[in-house]
Parts: structure tokens; C-alpha cells; sequence
């Protein structure tokens, strides 16, 4: 499952977003931040919730006030993970976790994972989208990879 979050979130977010100023370690963190808060109850649970996604963006907002617009630029980057690794779960087809408390009723027991073949299906799309990355931003170059690791940062967003 990682493969698929960490790929698909950082090429969705610099598809979407191309700019240069996302911390795409952050992106691909946020991204797996449902999985590892729901990996100890086993199910989906409140990692999955609209409500924790919220959470997290209410926490960057507030905690981030008074403080430079580089850091409120950076941190963002978490909450827009979690909101992508969200969309990559398909979360919001299971209606009682999601939407919790909004339409009452427990978080229900929806699976983490879902059947083998479509981790397979998935992890083989995520490697496809890690590589499209790694072809696309330079990664193959050790002083690029280098820069990244120590920023986060895509060098030419296209």
C-alpha cells in the first residue's frame, strides 16, 4: 500500500497544483496519516473521517498564525495529503466513517485494505506513478534526489 499512496499522492498534488513550493514529503506523509492512525484498531476508524481531515487543516491554520507564510505554505502540505490519501482509500464509499459524526451512527468496521488483488493492482500503479515522478522531476540524478530529500521540492514542475 505504500507505493500506491506515496506515488499517486505526489503525482496527483503536482499535476494539480504545479508549483514549486510544495513539500511533496509532506504530501506523500499526509497521504499515509489515515492508514497509520487506523492501522491499530485495524479498520477504518476516525483516520478516515472527514472530521480528522478538517482537523488537521484547522491545526495548521490556527497553529500557524502569527508565524512566517513559509511555514503555513509547508505545513499545508499535510492536510492536503490527508485529504488526497482520502480520495486514494475511496473513503468516502464507505458513508458511516467518512462523513462521521455528520450523519451519526458509529464509524462502522470498513476493512484498511482492500481484497489482495487490488493491493496488488494498486501497488503496481503507485510503482508506475513513482517512476513517472522519478522520470519526470530528475530524481534518477543523485544531486537532484539529494535536493529533494533535503527539501521536499520538485525541481521543474511542468
Amino acid at each position: 500500500m505504500l507505493l500506491w499512496y506515496i506515488g499517486m499522492s505526489v503525482w496527483f498534488v503536482a499535476n494539480v497544483f504545479r508549483s514549486v513550493g510544495v513539500d511533496y514529503r509532506l504530501v506523500a506523509l499526509g497521504a499515509l496519516l489515515p492508514l497509520i492512525v487506523d492501522l491499530p484498531a485495524g479498520h477504518r476508524w476516525f483516520g478516515h473521517t472527514l472530521v480528522f481531515a478538517a482537523a488537521a487543516l484547522l491545526i495548521v491554520m490556527v497553529g500557524t498564525i502569527g508565524r512566517t507564510r513559509l511555514l503555513r505554505r509547508r505545513l499545508i502540505c499535510v492536510p492536503i495529503g490527508i485529504f488526497v490519501g482520502l480520495v486514494l482509500s475511496g473513503a468516502w464509499t464507505g458513508g458511516d466513517a467518512f462523513w462521521w459524526p455528520v450523519l451519526g451512527g458509529g464509524l462502522g468496521h470498513h476493512s484498511l485494505l482492500p481484497a489482495t488483488w487490488a493491493v496488488i493492482v494498486e501497488e503496481v500503479v503507485g510503482l508506475v506513478a513513482c517512476w513517472w515522478v522519478v522520470g519526470q522531476f530528475d530524481l534518477y540524478l543523485p544531486e537532484v534526489r539529494r535536493e529533494f530529500w533535503r527539501t521536499g521540492r520538485l525541481r521543474a514542475v511542468v
